[in-house]
């Protein structure tokens, strides 16, 4: 690439603010983990006829998100199962480049998903773990009103240093601060934006958290018919429910292979 074209990509990167577009869950029980979710929030699934065992789940008729089986090279380097969050870029390849520069760490390196886009996988400065995604599809997945049952309604990082992780995430990205509320000895829960109205919040993690990571919130009608049917289905509530600014209920739980996600509601 010229140095010139190189430029023009880089700057790419930041086309305002670059939002998550995709989510993805890496399991050890791929069949297991789609009947939970199906069942917790109305999710339906099919095969997305990859080389390998992929399912594409949807809510409101819309792809939203993506599971597969954690690989086995991921898990031998330590790699747990968890919920990933995909940015997207203008550029995977300048994305990547810019956040090494800025203390980023390349956990997989860029590749081409044919006929979809190209992705890679790194950690922030502080350790937490998101994926660039340059869509090359012909047919992005949909976006759809913010607050749709089975759709991510809010992202949230839990970090060493949320001001920091804030700094970073918006030289990176374009991602801009929303105001801030004081938690006490948390300090402060720094939202912010990705473009339109707040998409998440940041929060210094409490001493018992040994890793900074991501957590991703779930849109449902009703707290407490979610977590009868997340009980039911298996999972386990860590946290909650209980109310937060603005009048959202809110459940932090592991589904049943061990794996961190929340659910908001706009009531009980």
């Amino acid at each position: 690439m010229s140095a010139n074209a190189y430029s023009k990509a880089q700057a790419a990167v930041l086309p305002s603010a670059a939002p998550f577009v995709w989510y993805e869950l890496m399991t050890t029980d791929l069949t297991a983990a789609s009947q939970f979710y199906q069942a917790v929030l109305g999710w339906k699934a099919d095969d997305a006829g990859m080389p390998f065992p992929y399912t594409l789940v949807s809510a409101a008729g819309k792809q939203v998100a993506g599971l597969m089986t954690l690989p086995d090279d991921a898990a031998q380097n330590g790699a747990q199962p968890c919920w990933m969050g995909y940015v997207g870029v203008a550029h995977c390849d300048a994305a990547v480049e810019q956040a090494q520069a800025a203390g980023a760490t390349l956990c997989h390196p860029p590749q081409d998903i044919p006929g979809v886009g190209r992705f890679a996988t790194l950690l922030d400065p502080q350790g937490a773990a998101f994926i660039a995604f340059q869509d090359i599809g012909s047919q992005p997945p949909a976006m759809t009103p913010p607050t749709t049952p089975g759709t991510v309604g809010w992202h949230e990082l839990v970090t060493a240093d949320s001001e920091q992780a804030l700094a970073w995430y918006g030289a990176q990205f374009g991602w801009t601060a929303a105001g801030a509320v004081d938690m006490g000895e948390f300090g402060l829960y720094r939202m912010f934006n990705t473009g339109g109205s707040p998409a998440g919040g940041m929060m210094n993690r409490p001493p018992e958290m040994p890793v900074s990571a991501w957590l991703f919130y779930f849109n449902v009608d009703g707290i407490d018919s979610a977590v009868a049917r997340l009980e039911a289905a298996g999972g386990k509530v860590c946290l909650g429910p209980h109310e937060v600014p603005g009048g959202s209920w809110i459940v932090n739980a592991t589904d049943p292979q061990g794996v961190m996600f929340a659910l908001v509601a706009p009531g009980r």
